[in-house]
């Protein structure tokens, strides 16, 4: 498992909260959240959020591609021609400020997990309020993590879903047992968002 502590966390107050749009590019139906997230928090920190709400097990790398820098974990041994900023050093206030419309995220480059997320509100943060980050809405399961990407996992269905199918006892076993691709519970995104975040205090 890929971890980190995002210690670069500001202890400032946030000057906005940005209510973003994350949709998983390519699935259908659309596999999305809708998530609240405070400006003082860290690009780092908004991927924990993400992945929270999603349903992904921050098990492999990420990156951000926002208003044409790049942001993530600088790893040696991926080579690119871009520089990788650290995403830990930055937070939404700063990077996004009030004019970026929308970004990407990229969870998993092996498998190609990416994330167009769309700044739907810029609000002044509000203590009572919106100064926390939260999943507000969503709809839709999470693939399994190494799943094989979007073509992995309509094989995936495909296979889980039809008792005849040849991969049906082995993708049952692999998943541990049967899975609802319209299964999404929003309490269980935002104890997912406390947990994660709550191991990095």
């Amino acid at each position: 498992m890929t971890t980190r502590k995002t210690g670069a966390r500001r202890k400032s107050k946030p000057k906005h909260a940005y209510r973003l749009l994350v949709k998983l590019e390519g699935s259908e139906p659309a596999v999305w959240r809708m998530i609240n997230m405070p400006g003082h928090m860290t690009l780092a920190d908004l991927d924990r959020v993400i992945q929270a709400a999603m349903g992904w097990t921050n098990s492999h790398m990420h990156m951000f591609a926002i208003d044409g820098k790049l942001y993530g974990w600088a790893d040696e041994e991926w080579i690119d021609d871009e520089p990788v900023l650290p995403d830990d050093a930055f937070t939404l206030d700063e990077v996004l400020g009030a004019a970026v419309k929308g970004f990407l995220h990229e969870y998993d480059f092996g498998d190609g997990w990416h994330h167009d997320v769309t700044v739907q509100a810029v609000e002044l943060a509000n203590e009572g309020r919106n100064s926390w980050p939260m999943c507000l809405a969503g709809a839709n399961a999470c693939p399994p993590e190494d799943v094989g990407g979007l073509g992995g996992y309509e094989e995936f269905l495909q296979a889980i879903n039809d008792p005849s199918h040849e991969q049906h006892d082995a993708m049952w076993r692999w998943c541990g047992g049967p899975f609802d691709p319209k299964g999404f519970d929003i309490n269980s995104a935002n104890r997912a968002i406390r947990d994660a975040l709550s191991e990095l205090l």
